[in-house]
């Protein structure tokens, strides 16, 4: 009889390679033979890893009639016959064993200890596989949407992977039978199984997508330097190629946006800004603020803060929607930037915000900065809406401020 039959679900041991099936099969019988005859020394655990076939074999030493001194290692020449007719004394007699001399509850033990033994080495090949894979990129079919994660089969190994929702890119919207594609962001023992988590926020993601379009970068003829992202919002990527000859940002951005449409679709329309790297600080900071054009840079190196000059025309576009332009151009670069009008394009009749300190709290002389508005006229300039949306003001605070500096120049007039 073939014992592994009663053990079905284990032939093809799942994840688990031929050799360690054979050693554990083998370790669990081996123990259901000592709780039945209390040793296993002259048993044989036979596995044919081609057929999931087992077989349990019971060698003992043929005796005369009468002369058995040992039941364990020695058979009557007599019983010997009755298995198999051309037995003699002094030959090695080979019984197979049914799973029925056992007994029901000690196959079953043998079973649950099987199943268990299973699922251990299972879970650890899981572990180990997706370790080994931090950093790649999996696709997969949503299978289910919970609270505070999404549940997704991987499409190459069928294994569970994990969405957190904090790992989403805003606009992100999943339905079940959905596919998705993240990048293993870590594997961690959950209750004693393993999670695979997935991210679609880190920058090891819109790094691998690049990887994927840009053939250029899987084949070391193009770094990427760094990445500093907003999800969903904005992204600056600082390229670097060691070839002459080939332009890292055209490589990268591809003949009409060709390949980098692709990434900004999976990122939800995510804006991403490719500009060369370089050692030169100035003009690495230049570069970062893009696409605004700077008319000058004062650099403190110690402080590594930069003050940057730009006409009136292109503060906005430095300082972008919500500050992002200027917070990821920071981040790129490593220096706090500092964004000031140049002085030559003020108005003769303007007024700077310092001059109205009795009148406006110097914090909100200081939000209005931190986007640019260093003068009245400046502020003026750009609609309620605009400064709700770039500050950190209230409503009733901006039309209070609106209204201050628009008296002074009623007063003038």
């Amino acid at each position: 009889m073939k014992l592994v039959e009663s053990f079905a679900d284990f032939k093809a041991g799942k994840n688990i390679d031929r050799p360690t099936m054979v050693r554990v099969l083998e370790d669990v019988f081996r123990t259901l033979i000592k709780k039945k005859y209390g040793s296993d020394d002259n048993f044989d655990v036979i596995v044919n890893t081609q057929k999931g076939d087992l077989e349990l074999w019971r060698v003992r030493e043929i005796v005369p009639d009468g002369e058995v001194t040992d039941e364990r290692t020695q058979i009557s020449v007599s019983e010997a016959k009755s298995i198999d007719s051309d037995y003699e004394v002094g030959d090695e007699c080979y019984e197979q064993l049914e799973l029925e001399d056992f007994g029901r509850r000690a196959v079953m033990a043998a079973r649950q200890t099987l199943i268990s033994r299973i699922q251990e080495l299972e879970k650890d090949e899981v572990y180990k596989r997706y370790v080994d894979r931090v950093g790649d990129i999996v696709i997969g079919e949503v299978h289910q949407i919970l609270k505070k994660e999404i549940l997704i089969i991987d499409d190459a190994t069928s294994n569970e992977l994990v969405l957190p929702k904090t790992e989403m890119i805003k606009g992100d919207y999943f339905r079940k039978g959905d596919m998705v594609r993240g990048v293993i962001n870590r594997v961690e023992m959950r209750n004693n199984n393993p999670a695979i988590i997935i991210s679609r926020t880190d920058n090891t993601f819109l790094e691998k997508l690049l990887e994927q379009e840009v053939p250029e970068i899987e084949d070391g003829l193009i770094t990427v330097r760094r990445i500093v992202r907003i999800p969903g919002e904005r992204a600056k990527v600082a390229v670097e190629s060691y070839d002459d000859r080939i332009d890292p940002v055209g490589a990268c951005v591809g003949m009409k946006g060709s390949r980098i449409h692709g990434i900004v679709r999976e990122l939800k329309n995510e804006n991403i800004d490719i500009v060369n790297f370089t050692t030169n600080v100035s003009l690495f900071i230049q570069r970062a603020l893009t696409p605004a054009k700077v008319s000058n840079i004062e650099l403190d190196l110690d402080k590594e803060r930069a003050a940057v000059y730009l006409k009136p025309d292109q503060v906005s576009l430095a300082i972008g929607k919500g500050g992002t332009n200027i917070k990821l151009a920071s981040r790129l670069t490593g220096f706090e930037i500092d964004v000031y009008r140049e002085q030559a394009e003020y108005e003769m009749d303007d007024v700077d915000l310092d001059e109205f300190a009795d009148e406006i709290e110097e914090w909100i002389i200081d939000d209005l900065k931190r986007i640019g508005c260093d003068t009245a006229r400046s502020v003026l300039s750009l609609s309620k809406e605009e400064l709700l949306r770039r500050t950190d003001l209230e409503e009733e605070t901006v039309s209070e401020v609106l209204r201050i500096l628009a008296s002074e120049f009623e007063d003038e007039g």
